[in-house]
């Protein structure tokens, strides 16, 4: 059987999807393909490649997101994505999907042509560092011949690669948000950030229904896209919601022998 793992977008309320990483293993639960869109292409690449959830937990948490060396210079964004390339090779020492002990799916979104690219071969650490580049804080990265952005922007829940080769889906969604005070929206980028999100979740609500089983803790919703200082908190928030759910789940389901040739 294969077991798919959609992780959606959401900042660093990703870190929740770490948890959800730790909760699946203590029930005996391996996905054999990974789907991920911006923070869960981050976190997919590193689980494909073979690393833990303590590890993937240790790397987002060493991540500098506004390190006055990253700053972008002539390009259109404040920070240059492709200057995490090194913090990634670190960890992708092979950077390559083909090294990958799961089959992984990277959504991102070419700027210039205005589609959706999903990524499933070459080289690996470039497009996981493009799903990621938030449009507005990050600039483009290029990749071959165009330049990607966000997948959120177009594809914040790619459950799509998944559908004609997985037998079981199971969705992970970070990206809720709570009804706001006028107060709450202190400046310019927490409008735009919202109005991201809004787009992303309703868009994406309409494909929960194509998920086996669905992890998406409303806890969440109080976290900004960059709130770093709660990453501990996130990643226990998306292990107890799905140590909830898998509960409610028939986990035999889940346990079968899995088929790795597709």
């Amino acid at each position: 059987m294969n077991i798919g793992l959609v992780l959606s977008g959401g900042g660093i309320r990703g870190a929740a999807h770490i948890g959800v990483l730790k909760a699946l293993e203590e029930d005996g639960v391996y996905p054999t393909h990974i789907s991920g869109s911006s923070a869960g292409a981050i976190v997919g690449s590193l689980c494909a490649y073979g690393y833990n959830w303590e590890d993937i937990l240790k790397f987002f948490k060493s991540i500098q997101l506004l390190s006055i060396s990253k700053y972008a210079i002539n390009k259109p964004g404040f920070i240059d994505a492709e200057k995490f390339y090194t913090e990634f090779k670190y960890y992708l020492k092979e950077d390559d999907f083909s090294v990958l002990k799961k089959k992984l799916f990277i959504t991102a979104t070419d700027i210039l042509k205005g589609k959706v690219k999903i990524f499933d071969k070459g080289e690996l650490i470039k497009p996981v560092l493009a799903s990621a580049a938030f449009p507005g804080l990050f600039a483009p990265v290029k990749v071959k011949n165009s330049y990607y952005i966000d997948g959120g922007a177009l594809d914040n829940f790619p459950v799509e690669s998944l559908r004609q080769k997985c037998d079981v889906i199971i969705g992970v969604y970070v990206n809720g948000f709570d009804v706001l005070t006028i107060s709450e929206l202190k400046h310019s980028h927490n409008v735009v950030e919202r109005a991201f999100r809004l787009k992303s979740v309703r868009e994406d609500e309409k494909k929960f229904g194509e998920c086996d089983l669905m992890i998406y803790p409303s806890e969440l919703n109080k976290f900004g896209t960059f709130d770093k200082k709660n990453i501990d908190q996130i990643f226990n928030i998306g292990y107890n919601a799905t140590k909830r759910a898998l509960s409610n789940f028939d986990l035999n389901i889940l346990k079968t022998p899995v088929d790795l040739s597709q």
